[in-house]
């Protein structure tokens, strides 16, 4: 097998950088005229947006596009958290023909060979949707019906046809089946057991025989429509997602999108000819996610949609086996699909051009209108057009896409930082001052609900619904230790949030699935490591830390994931400390975990690194008989005043730090965008007293620990954020910290039926955040701040960059 690595081109584009500066004006003007875009847009995770070519609005988070036939429609499944649709584009006119609601809907997406009809998954309704195309309209005409709706698990993904366009193949997600129905009939012919969860399937341009990507086994399935079985399997990469066939049928290329990598197969042989990796690094670590194939119409020119990235990697496939780099495109934010018709390039960006603003955020006296803004529904996806760029261009595109991103392989060995700190700047060194690391995740706030009212900071007070009387501790600690003003989540939700806050990275089962339970239309909960599927390749930290040696715990964080044997967590969970259950007090938990601590003190075998669960912050909004949302945050608040009271006052103070975040803020309001959420870094080695503006991260918290620790960075994410160096000292202070009593009764409980009490009585809040969040948004609001009171429109605002200091481009 041979491994073919960016390095080649991008050592050249290095080697060129002098030689582009020189010729920088000519062809930057010529790639701004074509691009349209010269503005460069930073996102709140730090990575910039540069999209090239002309550009068509799409809906929420669109996941495939299918091209008819004749090459002249394109259509597009909008699969997010709002609104579902599917679209009809004119290829050529570049416009939107026609577009239909749909209830539920997913990735599977095909028109027939005829080109008169489209082909939809239905989603968690388990069907396949037929519409008529012909007038070039979208006329839903009938349904293929695999099985009940949901709860019933099926979840239709992948969907294909014969050659004749009369037998129809749909493979699944929930119960890994492959559904073999005739299409004049709608009945089911056959159900043939898959080994794991399935994501798309195509039929081969010169056989019968159907290609499946079983997303979860890392395998190539080939079914036989003659024998009616499966003949073969194909062993690829991390989560094979995305195929695409040569002209002639010979090979087959596979994203893998944990791999940063695509395989290519001769089928022939059925074997893996070479693996093309499209990180833009060689060795990186996951985070460029790729999930989208097409060839060119020649079939020499390979595009893969890198989602996490932001841009299409280009190959040069005329010879496979021997494939080599081309370059990179900029696209928009986490493009999920590419075609090619002829000359024209059709990039499908899940999550458009940029974080926005939401005036109409949620507000009670409009939450039943169907424009109200919710953070799990703002990404607008959009349709990047272009045509293919010559080979002169393509070093200035690929040259801005490094310019785009924030990760270099100089940055995940050595991060950028500050001498004589007890924050080492190289991976591996670990620190020699703080030994013990205690990371505390939260959940759902945002900056200005709890900080709002710090004068100290950029905060709105208008926006602070948890002020100093709620969260005493928060405020002293803060203002003892450091306020971080300029902290923002990597997450929108809590589905993702608990991954990228314990692997710097959600994958493409996380970032696809998550919209669907979140937007009402069935779906497990498949995020708290309870699904394999949903793993990164290499683990959360606490497999990081199992390979380095350290020792490690968890105290409420991922119980699911402990509970599977082998799993690094397997016999590292506390057992008699709480999951997420709001009926049970955070500072019960603190106690249990006070006395787990004293005893491993005296045993000489704390942990090196402890993950803690406190997460009543969350609130049960105004169900009745529950506490009020004030009296959860303020049991919240005091359980880690406590924490850290205990702590400070223990043997092993001096070599402690504890990092404290929300895993996601999507439960409030903020002035400056709706992932600034609140953030602690408190330890003897924290500079006291301290603002810091500085931009950070979920990632770049991550990263400060792993630098700690030791460890290496886990995704090219946390490998790229900015360390917290500007909040730590070399000289300790070890006053220990005195907590705060609590101002608010923690026995208070919603006793008066308000409407948003009854709102609050239909939510299940057996789960964190499998809720209607914009509705429980609105409760939490209006039981702190009156029935009446209106609540004002968070917001979401775009980062403009400027230039990096010292960059030596003019050309921006």
């Amino acid at each position: 097998m041979t491994v073919i690595f960016c390095v080649y081109f991008y050592e050249n584009v290095f080697l060129m950088r002098r030689l582009l500066l020189l010729i920088g004006c000519t062809l930057f003007g010529m790639y701004a005229a074509s691009a349209q875009s010269a503005q460069r847009l930073t996102l709140p995770n730090g990575w910039s947006l540069t999209p090239y070519g002309r550009s068509l609005p799409l809906g929420d988070l669109p996941l495939n596009l299918a091209v008819s036939a004749d090459g002249r429609r394109l259509a597009v499944t909008n699969n997010g958290q709002s609104t579902q649709t599917i679209q009809l584009i004119d290829i050529a006119g570049e416009k939107l023909l026609s577009e239909v609601e749909i209830a539920r809907s997913w990735v599977g997406l095909r028109f027939t060979p005829d080109g008169k009809r489209l082909l939809a998954s239905g989603g968690n309704d388990n069907r396949v949707l037929i519409y008529d195309v012909s007038d070039n309209k979208l006329v839903k005409t009938d349904s293929v019906v695999l099985g009940k709706p949901w709860p019933v698990r099926i979840s239709v993904a992948g969907v294909e046809t014969d050659r004749s366009g009369k037998t129809l193949y749909a493979v699944t997600k929930d119960d890994s089946m492959l559904y073999v129905c005739n299409l004049a009939t709608k009945q089911i012919t056959s159900r043939i057991k898959l080994p794991a969860e399935a994501y798309t399937c195509q039929r081969s341009p010169v056989s019968d025989e159907l290609y499946i990507t079983a997303w979860g086994a890392d395998k190539v399935l080939i079914y036989d429509p003659g024998q009616q079985k499966l003949t073969g399997e194909i062993a690829v990469g991390s989560r094979p997602n995305d195929l695409t066939f040569s002209r002639d049928g010979k090979y087959l290329f596979v994203a893998n999108a944990n791999d940063n990598a695509v395989s290519v197969i001769d089928l022939k042989t059925r074997r893996v000819l070479e693996t093309v990796t499209t990180a833009l690094y060689p060795d990186a670590p996951a985070g460029s996610t790729p999930n989208g194939l097409a060839l060119t119409p020649d079939g020499k020119t390979l595009l893969v949609a890198n989602a996490d990235n932001n841009c299409l990697a280009v190959f040069d496939v005329s010879k496979p086996g021997r494939s080599r780099s081309l370059g990179f495109i900029p696209t928009g934010w986490y493009p999920t699909a590419v075609k090619v018709v002829g000359k024209k390039v059709l990039v499908a960006n899940g999550k458009g051009f940029s974080s926005k603003a939401n005036p109409n955020g949620p507000n009670p006296y409009k939450r039943r209108e169907s424009g109200t803004e919710y953070i799990a529904g703002l990404f607008k996806g959009t349709l990047s057009i272009f045509t293919l760029p010559a080979a002169k261009e393509m070093a200035t595109l690929s040259k801005q896409v490094y310019q785009n991103t924030p990760y270099t392989k100089e940055k995940e060995k050595l991060a950028a930082g500050e001498a004589n700190s007890p924050i080492p700047k190289r991976v591996g060194e670990k620190s020699a001052q703080i030994k013990y690391v205690f990371y505390i995740i939260k959940e759902n706030r945002t900056y200005d609900q709890l900080f709002g009212d710090m004068p100290e900071g950029n905060g709105d007070t208008s926006l602070c619904i948890f002020p100093e009387k709620v969260t005493p501790n928060h405020h002293a600690l803060a203002r003892e230790f450091v306020l971080l003003d300029n902290f923002y989540v990597d997450a929108e939700v809590s589905a993702d949030g608990h991954n990228w806050s314990t692997a710097a990275y959600a994958n493409d089962y996380v970032e696809k699935t998550w919209p669907t339970s979140y937007g009402g239309r069935g779906g497990t909960y498949d995020y708290e490591g309870s699904r394999p599927i949903a793993y990164p390749k290499k683990g959360f930290i606490w497999d990081y830390c199992q390979r380095a040696g350290l020792r490690y715990r968890s105290y409420g964080e991922f119980e699911a994931y402990s509970k599977r044997k082998g799993s690094a967590l397997d016999g590292r969970f506390v057992p008699n400390y709480p999951d997420y259950d709001l009926k049970i007090k955070d500072i019960e938990r603190v106690e249990i975990w006070k006395r787990d601590l004293d005893s491993l003190i005296a045993r000489d075998a704390v942990p090196h690194f402890s993950s803690i669960r406190l997460g009543n912050d969350h609130t049960s909004g105004a169900r009745i008989g529950a506490p009020t949302p004030a009296a959860h945050v303020a049991d919240n608040d005091l359980a880690l005043g406590r924490f850290v009271d205990h702590l400070s006052k223990s043997p092993i103070w001096k070599e402690s730090a504890v990092f404290v975040l929300e895993d996601d803020a999507q439960n409030g309001a903020d002035h400056v965008d709706a992932h600034r959420s609140p953030a602690l870094v408190i330890s003897p080695y924290t500079k006291r007293n301290h603002v810091e503006h500085s931009m950070y991260s979920t990632s770049g918290m991550l990263r400060t620990m792993e630098l700690i620790l030791g460890l290496p960075p886990m995704s090219q994410y946390d490998a790229a954020a900015t360390p917290m160096f500007a909040c730590f000292t070399n000289t300790p202070n070890l006053t220990p910290y005195q907590h705060k009593p609590a101002n608010i009764d923690l026995e208070a409980k919603n006793t008066a039926m308000t409407e948003p009490a009854r709102q609050s009585e239909k939510i299940d809040l057996r789960y964190a955040d499998k809720i209607d969040d914009r509705l429980f948004n609105e409760i939490i609001w209006k039981a702190v701040r009156g029935e009446h009171a209106v609540m004002p429109a968070p917001r979401r605002g775009a980062f403009l960059n400027v230039a990096k200091a010292g960059d030596d481009d003019d050309d921006d």
